[in-house]
């Protein structure tokens, strides 16, 4: 193994001897200069350097002015910077200057030691640490899974499975990531049963289930409504919870989370069932019978989400018994995303306002046809990094940090979240019957049952019956729906991308965050 090549420039580099023998002799190869303008000419040798020791206070060219310079030339070269001073100001210029670390003369061998671990062994320790740690609760969870969970249980066990990728991201330990992936895929296994089972009796009884789209705002948003308070609730559609884990560090620039919970998304798993479902306050059934203009089925020509604002206003007049000053705004392009950043401040004169923000259903719906986009979202890593990466520099966060300078109450939360699918599962229905890859209604559809869970009395699960015979499918775990026409290429086509409509983890159990401005 190639040594380990060090800069270490000291004006009392003499004073050093006892440190440097020591590296030398635990292997490191260790270059000595007493200025600043040595340090650089040292740089610009060509010599390949690892990591650079840097005195803060050399006569001559300061730590710090050397420091700037290397970084202009070298900036992703590690530095440390040595400093008898222990003055905040100090410390925030070096650590501004993008410092690795920094050591508070007179520094002992160990200290050095342990700093080059860090710097040079950082990203192997915490991928061994973190191989090590998930391997101790991998049989903990296969218990877990397989013993019959409720339904906080599986909320529980769900947080765990995501904090472990996200986790095994930062590690970036591929072969571990592997073997979480195979205990994903069972405990999609053990949930898809446990819908199955419990699911309608959920719809007929409230007090035995989870909360679900429909009770969502009576239950976990509009008992939280506080006089003199605004609320904003910021629906991103599409936003499973590990996409949520990743823009969580943002947020909490602006905002404290004050508590991190779960509702169960109705099924179909989809924008048109489950939001329509949080705005209206019920079931798609209840909706298609008091508002049967505000309601268009699968198969009915039209917009499915056109009347979220009117059955927002609805339920707020059922629900709150005080006058309510409400806004509602739903962003599907760059140019209203702007709008609202722009209104931001204006919006939160309200008690409440909603705002619905479309980018990450449009973003995986995008990545189905277009090339540039399945590269980029090649895998879940990357689709929760394109994620972050998205929140960072958008309209909604510039929208947030300006809101986070009032007081004010925020709630993130979303309608449903998406799996990427891999196996694929026959259909043969008639031209009646429905596109959608993870669900399906229609007459006399025929299906592997394996792979299903099917509805033939819709009323039951609160849907609406479009023909007297209608069924409704919905595919487990990562199953997608396919024709038997064009099989191939539509095998091809859709294996491997972000879908929803169906039952998973992933795309039932929902994020609800509650956060106050810092």
């Amino acid at each position: 193994m190639e040594k380990v090549k060090i800069l270490w420039a000291d004006d009392e580099i003499e004073l050093l001897k006892p440190q440097i023998l020591f590296l030398q002799n635990k292997g490191y190869d260790v270059v000595t200069v007493s200025n600043g303008y040595d340090a650089l000419e040292e740089c610009d040798g060509n010599r390949d350097f690892d990591v650079v020791f840097l005195d803060e206070s050399m006569p001559g060219l300061t730590g710090l002015e050397t420091l700037s310079r290397i970084k202009v030339q070298f900036p992703n070269l590690p530095v440390v910077m040595i400093t008898k001073n222990e003055a905040e100001t100090v410390m925030e210029e070096a650590l501004g200057s993008q410092i690795t670390d920094y050591l508070i003369k007179p520094v002992n061998p160990n200290q050095v030691l342990l700093t080059l671990k860090k710097i040079m062994d950082n990203k192997r320790l915490v991928r061994e640490k973190t191989t090590t740690d998930y391997q101790q609760e991998f049989r903990q969870l296969m218990m877990r899974i397989s013993s019959g969970l409720d339904i906080n249980e599986w909320a529980e066990v769900y947080r765990k499975l995501v904090n472990w990728e996200i986790k095994i991201d930062d590690a970036n330990s591929t072969e571990i990531y592997e073997i979480l992936a195979m205990q994903k895929a069972e405990a999609n296994n053990e949930f898809s049963k446990f819908i199955t089972k419990n699911y309608l009796d959920w719809i007929a009884d409230e007090s035995e289930a989870p909360v679900l789209s429909f009770n969502l705002l009576r239950k976990m948003v509009l008992p939280l409504l506080k006089e003199g308070t605004p609320t904003i609730l910021l629906l991103l559609d599409n936003l499973r919870y590990d996409q949520w884990k990743v823009i969580e560090p943002i947020v909490s620039e602006a905002f404290r989370v004050e508590s991190e919970d779960f509702f169960f998304s109705i099924l179909p798993t989809s924008t048109q069932y489950s939001r329509n479902a949080i705005f209206s306050g019920m079931m798609p059934s209840e909706i298609e019978k008091y508002h049967p203009d505000w309601w268009l089925n699968d198969n009915e020509k039209g917009g499915k989400n056109m009347y979220e604002e009117q059955l927002l206003a609805e339920q707020l007049r059922r629900i709150i018994r005080r006058p309510l000053k409400t806004s509602y705004t739903k962003v599907t392009t760059v140019a209203v995303a702007k709008e609202m950043q722009d209104n931001i401040l204006h919006y939160i004169n309200n008690d409440l306002t909603v705002i619905v923000y479309n980018f990450i259903d449009m973003l995986s719906h995008a990545r189905t046809e277009m090339e540039v986009l399945k590269e980029l979202a090649g895998d879940e890593k990357a689709y929760r990094s394109l994620t972050r990466s998205w929140f960072e520099n958008s309209p909604l966060w510039l929208a947030l940090q300006k809101a986070a300078e009032r007081d004010v109450q925020l709630f993130i939360t979303t309608d449903h979240g998406t799996i990427r699918v891999n196996q694929p599962s026959k259909v043969v229905g008639d031209r009646e019957t429905t596109t959608n890859l993870r669900y399906k209604v229609g007459k006399n559809l025929q299906f592997e049952k394996r792979d299903v869970f099917a509805i033939r009395e819709p009323e039951k699960a609160g849907l609406p019956r479009p023909n007297i015979s209608s069924t409704y499918i919905f595919a487990k775990e990562d199953h997608f729906f396919l024709y038997p026409n064009n099989y191939n290429q539509y095998l091809n086509f859709y294996k491997n991308t972000f879908q929803h409509g169906g039952i998973s983890l992933e795309e039932i159990i929902c994020p609800v965050i509650r956060l106050r401005n810092r």
